[in-house]
């Protein structure tokens, strides 16, 4: 019995390799990274909320 067509791979080409390193090499992201990682200030409104899912998610403090 032969394998199935999906089971068969292909030698790797390094395109994979290529397309990090194209990532890696790209700066563009570097702008957005101090807005993804910005602390989100909550109103004063949502404590309630905020307390609620510290409780649920077992946080002490």
């Amino acid at each position: 019995m032969t394998k199935h067509l999906a089971d068969h791979r292909t030698a790797p080409t390094g395109g994979r390799v290529k397309a990090f390193l194209t990532i890696a090499r790209d700066r563009s992201e570097s702008a957005w990274r101090g807005l993804w990682q910005r602390r989100f200030d909550r109103a004063e409104d949502n404590q309630r909320l905020v307390q609620y899912v510290r409780i649920e998610k077992g946080r002490e403090a």
